[in-house]
């Protein structure tokens, strides 16, 4: 963010790329971003034996089969409802959104040909020509206006309602040109947009079993739960994805979902754990992608719940984590230690002054005695469907017994695990994906009316300055403001983020193309239309 307002257009677009292709560091290209009126906040990095696709010639055909790590028979293909990183690859693969996020964190123009605003509350949306649907309508701006609208709708159950209530209205102007207001200035406009959410779907769409976008694949056979799976588009407006068809499904346990890549079963195992590393580097043919982009598990008391609704047992149990034992002896140093609060050093806005709570189980005890509970037994749910969340569970356990504090940790199944218990219980783990800007995370998991608000943490206070900053064009106020809100997370939430964590995707030698990307793993979980495969 600067005090530029953005007028970002497609032609925009090849001038990072040309800079991509000589070698330009982020920061080269952080500074063409700012000096374009863009703002967005870097991801993660390629570390690994992954391909470069800039350097190297995309091949075309073959069928791509990728694993991811969890899925439900709640699975769906409403973009609006996605929330599970094997609903978000599948609305990429179907769909395409107005904007996106490219392996720097710069947006780029997608479905739109330009966004522009002159006071970023009011901004005009014009809308590429010659789209089509999988079914041969062509894209206009009803379409968006719907797509867009939807998300106001609390019939509907957006995902992301909490965000799209700043919409306040948003109408066509023509067949291609599409006029959004806001209730207040939001200069991160463009990159909202580029959620996963904010796919673009078919005026007047009831029916979102047949998965019909503009995106780079059709859907040919969808099992919620099971798999799915995609052949090319070939009408496709960007010129088709490199590979005939795509198959995605989810193989919940580590090992397995391991083991079938070795096999050759799978191309891409997504979202490895460390300790699977050694075993995918010891061989031929195999590599690793990782993106360290702000993803994180943590381990959610809802305050308004027992035993959360006392404030000193949430306290001692940020005492209580041990952070560096579980960035050391858990994910093997593929972490950043973080500060109970959702944005990372990846963001040019994290609090770095906000220091973590060390491991002091003394104080821990002493917070346990005050509220009471200290040698009661308190039920913590957990499973592998929350990346690591077992093993976390684990060290708090043993952490807790050290000083006489009890917890039954229950292990559920992945399947369902986020219906029935995230959000749900009172003392349980969860896992966010990342997002670029701190507003999209504040607005998604700690405004009272967040839809994700995984403690129920509530505070007027928060609600106005995330309001406040919202609109603000002054970088250094802004900044200011989202350090202390962090500092409000940290202190008064129920979340606890022990670190960031490091995504890892093991693939084959034979899927290149596989990039970074701000929006986390799988190349920002859109993969599939720019890899390609090689014998």
């Amino acid at each position: 963010m600067n005090d530029k307002i953005t007028n970002w257009t497609a032609s925009d677009d090849a001038m990072i790329e040309n800079a991509i292709r000589r070698g330009a560091s982020r920061r080269e290209l952080l500074t063409m971003m700012l000096a374009g009126g863009i703002a967005a906040s870097a991801g993660g990095l390629i570390l690994g034996r992954a391909s470069n696709a800039v350097a190297a010639t995309p091949k075309s055909g073959g069928a791509l089969k990728a694993a991811g790590w969890s899925s439900s028979t709640a699975d769906t293909l409403d973009p609006a409802k996605a929330s599970l990183s094997t609903d978000y690859v599948r609305c990429c693969a179907l769909y395409n959104r107005l904007t996106f996020l490219d392996q720097a964190g710069i947006v780029q123009m997608e479905l739109a040909e330009s966004i522009k605003s002159g006071d970023a509350k009011v901004w005009t949306v014009k809308i590429r020509s010659g789209v089509t649907f999988h079914d041969g309508k062509t894209l206009s701006s009803k379409d968006v206006v719907f797509s867009l609208k939807r998300h106001l709708d609390p019939a509907v159950g957006s995902k992301v309602n909490a965000i799209a209530k700043q919409i306040t209205d948003v109408k066509d102007l023509d067949a291609l040109t599409v006029e959004i207001t806001l209730a207040n200035p939001n200069a991160d406009l463009p990159t909202i947009l580029s959620q996963h959410h904010f796919m673009i779907v078919q005026d007047g769409t009831t029916d979102f079993s047949k998965g019909i976008g503009t995106g780079a694949f059709k859907m040919e056979t969808f099992q919620p739960g099971a798999k799915s799976i995609f052949t090319k588009n070939p009408n496709y407006f960007k010129g088709g994805a490199h590979v005939d068809s795509f198959e995605f499904f989810a193989i919940s346990d580590d090992n397995a979902r391991v083991n079938a890549l070795l096999s050759g079963d799978i191309h891409l195992a997504a979202s490895i754990k460390p300790r699977s590393m050694k075993l995918v580097e010891s061989q031929p043919g195999f590599a690793l992608s990782q993106t360290t982009s702000g993803n994180y598990t943590d381990l959610n008391i809802r305050l308004d719940l027992a035993p959360g609704d006392k404030a000193d047992f949430v306290a001692g149990m940020k005492y209580l984590i041990n952070r560096q034992q579980i960035q050391k002896s858990v994910l093997r140093g593929l972490a950043e230690i973080a500060n109970d609060q959702p944005v990372s050093p990846a963001s040019a806005y994290h609090n770095a002054d906000l220091k973590p709570k060390g491991y002091d189980p003394d104080k821990a005890k002493f917070h346990f005695q005050k509220s009471g509970l200290l040698g009661q037994s308190i039920p913590m749910i957990t499973s592998e469907a929350a990346t690591s969340a077992v093993e976390m569970a684990t060290i708090v356990q043993q952490s807790g017994a050290e000083i006489g504090m009890k917890f039954d940790v229950q292990r559920v199944p992945s399947d369902g695990y986020w219906s029935n218990y995230w959000l749900k219980a009172p003392v349980h783990f969860g896992n966010i994906n990342p997002r670029p800007t701190p507003d999209i995370l504040f607005s998604l998991l700690y405004a009272s009316n967040a839809p994700w608000n995984e403690s129920q943490y509530k505070s007027e206070k928060f609600d106005k300055m995330l309001v406040e900053a919202r609109g603000l064009l002054d970088e250094t106020k802004r900044k200011e403001i989202y350090n202390q809100m962090q500092v409000m997370i940290s202190e008064e939430a129920g979340t606890v983020i022990p670190v960031y964590i490091s995504n890892v995707d093991a693939i084959s030698a034979k899927l290149k193309g596989l990039e970074a990307n701000p929006l986390g793993g799988m190349m920002g979980y859109a993969f599939a239309e720019y890899v390609w495969l090689e014998a």
